[in-house]
């Protein structure tokens, strides 16, 4: 039985390859491994010479030089890799997680529900989809690409709410979105509310790198908080704040999300579209990659014994070989 390319069991295989990352402890040491076949190819065993008249008797079997040659080299080989400590790291374990922490702080207020925000039907595909839908298709797709970090979601109309908290199910989190919606907070806009409760969230926080990603279609109308204040609770918690504005030219405040972004460390954005978004967060995306590898792995599974095992057995089937000489 043939599997197509989207089966259960290719989907099943590209799971693993993104959760599993193999590598070396002492990766330089490899170093050694050309050294020491080179060695092994052209370096000859010394052996006291014998002389005898009929030498065809003792023709050596060149298949048997051969199989020798195979297995001293796969001896050497796994030595030399097991010597390197191979080991395997589950990205999905939460203990390797060294990436960024990260909040979306979503508009919900009733302009939301604007259509036409996809011009060119990238995203819809026939469907008439409102603005705060299409923002969760790009959102959704921006949470399944950051593996390494812990993301949270916030909600912001006439006030804020924490939607789900800062975590490392990324699949969860993303079905969650698709309960979510427009109005579900009211109608108006509190973005100072919106960073308030974005600060909550990174309340227990321990990350070196937190950011917020504020969108808005709209201009600060509601709330008890005001930006001002707001901006400084984020600074007081070194928080860094990207903001996108979207929709129609001068329908959102860009100069108030232009401060907030500029005295928090982070950028300004403006999507026209909804292809536009997509594109604002790819860039965001690249700015603030995080990079696991670079990191001390916590949780690890060392394959050092198995390359161990490899090169024992084939130095036992050179000493039964030789003893069968």
């Amino acid at each position: 039985m043939l599997f197509s390319k989207n089966s259960f069991t290719t989907q099943l295989f590209d799971k693993i390859h993104i959760m599993n990352s193999y590598s070396f402890e002492y990766p330089y040491l490899l170093l050694l491994l050309p050294l020491l076949l080179y060695c092994l190819y052209k370096c000859r065993e010394f052996a006291k010479p014998r002389y005898f008249v009929h030498l065809h008797f003792l023709r050596a079997k060149k298949s048997f030089k051969h199989l020798e040659l195979l297995l001293k080299a796969i001896v050497v080989t796994t030595l030399v890799i097991a010597l390197c400590s191979p080991i395997i790291v589950d990205k999905s374990d939460p203990l390797n997680r060294e990436g960024k922490e990260i909040v979306l702080a979503i508009d919900a207020s009733g302009s939301m529900n604007a259509s036409g925000f996809d011009v060119d039907d990238t995203l819809s595909k026939g469907e008439r989809l409102s603005r705060f839908e299409l923002t969760k298709i790009v959102a959704r797709e921006f949470i399944l690409n950051r593996e390494e970090d812990n993301i949270g979601v916030v909600v912001y109309g006439d006030f804020a709410f924490i939607a789900s908290p800062i975590t490392y199910e990324k699949e969860i989190l993303s079905d969650m979105l698709e309960y979510l919606t427009q109005g579900l907070a009211g109608q108006n806009t509190a973005i100072g509310e919106a960073i308030a409760m974005s600060v909550r969230a990174f309340e227990k926080s321990k990350a070196k790198s937190k950011l917020v990603i504020l969108l808005s279609d709209g201009e600060h109308n509601s709330g008890a908080i005001s930006p001002k204040d707001a901006l400084v609770m984020a600074q007081e918690q070194n928080i860094k704040i990207y903001t996108i504005g979207i929709g129609k030219a001068g329908e959102a405040d860009g100069a108030l999300l232009e401060k907030i972004a500029k005295e928090s460390g982070g950028e300004y954005y403006y999507a026209l579209s909804a292809k536009e978004l997509q594109e604002v967060y790819a860039k965001i995306d690249d700015l603030e990659s995080s990079n696991i590898s670079a990191k001390e792995y916590k949780s690890k599974r060392y394959l050092y014994a198995t390359f161990l095992l490899i090169a024992i057995m084939a130095l036992l089937a050179l000493l039964y070989r030789e003893f069968r000489k």
